[in-house]
C-alpha cells in the first residue's frame, strides 16, 4: 500500500475537499482520501490497480491539480 500527501493550491473549502474525496475514491484501488482545508493538502492511500499517475490525472481533470 502506498500513501502520498500533496499540496493542492485550489482547495478553498470543505466542498473542495469533498469533491476530491468523491472523485478520487472512485478509482479502483484507492483506499482512503483525506484533505485539510487550512493546509491545502490531500493525502491519498492506494494499492493495485491504482497508480499515482491515475490519481494525479483525475485530480487534474477535476481542476484540483497537485502542486509539483
Amino acid at each position: 500500500m502506498e500513501t502520498k500527501t500533496v499540496v493542492v493550491p485550489n482547495i478553498g473549502c470543505n466542498g473542495c475537499v469533498n469533491s476530491i474525496k468523491t472523485e478520487v475514491s472512485e478509482i479502483p484501488g484507492v483506499v482512503k482520501v483525506d484533505g485539510v482545508v487550512d493546509a491545502k493538502t490531500v493525502t491519498v492511500q492506494w494499492q493495485d490497480p491504482a497508480t499515482w499517475a491515475a490519481i494525479e490525472a483525475k485530480m487534474r481533470e477535476i481542476d484540483y491539480a497537485p502542486q509539483s
